[in-house]
């Protein structure tokens, strides 16, 4: 019997101490209870965490300010925070962030009842208020943490990213779009030169080569730049140095011949149709004499520049001997280019839907939109050739700003029209593992969810979700694989999170 009273009473000593912890275990957890804020403006990503909102209470909020133009802190700027509760305005003004991006403040509510916050956000950018409605101050603090706890996102998958970690990498986050989606046809392309912005150079006379200095391909040139020469010095047939010397002389002499004929003429000395064959043979003269001018000189024809651009084929070699209609060189102003694609037969019927193009750059492994470079479609055939392998060619016109290589292949998606909407959503936000796609899914700033979801048509840049995801549901769309290293992290660190 007494031993029965002993375990009796050992048991209900074990019971009290136990609740007795889980008494104060409560009351910690408690003190660790937050509210959640989050805002999307046209400028700021605020998050703020605060302590619930109890009448006669001191509330810390410490709210982190995100810019949305690259998802970098607010380093600077003075923020007025405002708690309204009816006609009662508490307020806090800090003038600096704690941490950049981080700032606190503190308010003592003087009502209870349905309220909000405003933040007034003062920096050398812009001057814009952020508010957030719904907001409660509640009578009592036992009231307050348990509905604050019911509000707490549990999600046991979730991944822990701090605001202060995002900030330090290429880190962003959208919405996904819904818009028009059509068929992409993926194909390959060579980068061309616009056919008018390439020119080739030819000799317009016998003779030899006579290089003024390095013309190598890939020289910029401008337009009239001096290049080389062809001298004809030495032939015995078709020499230009000779026929230009033979006829600048019979220039000066018809010249001289037509002054003197001028002078006797007013004297009535000579007739005028002597005169007039003195004018008729000056004008012959002189029109043999500018045209050989204007391509040769006493050193044989002297070839520049027809333009502005890059010297892509250089054809001979200083001494060579060339003659006359003999390519020298070809110059291309690569500032406009073509792409030229080609496609299987099966696709014609939607080349008459074609919207635009992405281009892969072979330079940068960058994307670019048709509207990017400021482009456009230019033609698509209507026929098959043999010679083009029996596809379909499609040319498009692009600016280059260096991003291009002409005579290379790129990798392109040719984009139709479609009045199919489809959730899009950036390449950049897609996790591939196995064959399989993933997403990860913001919950709050600082937590997310990976998603598994099943994918569609993808243009280069973007691509359709079929499954998996809403057009209201907010994911990492720079960055991703950084939070899936974060997940092996967190998942080995039981004491990873938020630290400020």
């Amino acid at each position: 019997m007494k031993h029965n009273l002993l375990y009796v009473l050992i048991l209900i000593i074990t019971i009290t101490a136990c609740n007795k912890k889980k008494s104060i275990t409560e009351e910690h957890d408690h003190s660790n209870v937050k509210l959640q804020f989050i805002e999307y403006s046209d400028y700021f990503e605020l998050f703020a965490e605060s302590d619930p909102f109890v009448k006669g209470e001191s509330t810390t909020i410490l709210a982190h300010f995100t810019q949305l133009n690259n998802f970098k802190p607010l380093k600077e700027g003075i923020i007025n925070l405002q708690l309204i509760t009816g006609d009662k305005i508490v307020e806090d003004v800090v003038n600096e962030p704690v941490k950049p991006g981080i700032y606190e403040f503190v308010l003592k509510p003087e009502k209870n009842g349905a309220s909000k916050l405003i933040f007034n956000i003062k920096s050398k950018e812009v001057n814009y208020q952020i508010q957030i409605n719904n907001v409660v101050v509640y009578n009592d603090e036992h009231t307050a943490v348990h509905i604050a706890e019911k509000k707490i996102i549990d999600n046991i998958n979730a991944i822990n990213f701090t605001k202060e970690q995002s900030w330090k990498i290429d880190f962003a986050t959208i919405l996904p779009s819904v818009e028009s989606f059509g068929k992409v046809i993926k194909s390959t392309a060579q980068i061309l030169p616009f056919q008018s912005n390439e020119t080739f150079v030819i000799a317009k006379t016998n003779g030899v080569v006579k290089l003024h200095g390095n013309i190598l391909e890939g020289t910029v040139v401008n337009n009239e730049d001096d290049l080389f020469s062809i001298s004809g010095n030495g032939l015995a047939n078709d020499n230009a140095e000779v026929r230009y010397l033979e006829a600048k002389n019979n220039y000066d002499l018809a010249k001289a011949d037509f002054d003197r004929k001028k002078a006797l003429y007013q004297n009535k000395i000579v007739s005028e149709k002597e005169l007039e064959s003195a004018k008729a043979d000056f004008q012959n003269a002189k029109a043999v004499f500018n045209n050989l001018k204007n391509n040769f000189s006493a050193n044989g024809q002297i070839v520049t520049s027809p333009m502005k651009g890059t010297v892509k084929h250089v054809y001979v070699t200083n001494g060579q001997y060339v003659e006359a209609g003999e390519a020298l060189f070809s110059v291309v102003d690569n500032s406009k280019l073509i792409v030229k694609a080609e496609v299987q037969q099966k696709y014609y019927p939607y080349l008459s839907s074609i919207s635009s193009i992405n281009i892969k750059s072979s330079i940068n492994n960058k994307i670019y939109s048709l509207n990017e470079l400021n482009g456009k479609l230019l033609s698509y055939g209507k026929n098959i050739d043999e010679d083009e392998g029996y596809l379909i060619p499609i040319n498009f016109q692009i600016e280059n700003n260096e991003r291009f290589l002409t005579g290379s292949f790129v990798e392109v998606f040719i984009k139709t029209i479609s009045n199919k909407k489809a959730l899009i959503v950036p390449n950049t936000a897609l996790i591939e593992e196995q064959g399989n796609f993933f997403v990860f899914v913001q919950l709050t700033p600082e937590l997310f969810e990976k998603r598994e979801v099943k994918t569609g048509v993808s243009d280069g840049k973007n691509t359709e979700v079929i499954t998996g995801l809403n057009d209201q549901e907010r994911i990492v769309s720079k960055g991703a694989i950084i939070i899936k290293l974060a997940a092996v992290s967190n998942s080995l660190d039981p004491h990873a999170g938020h630290v400020h």
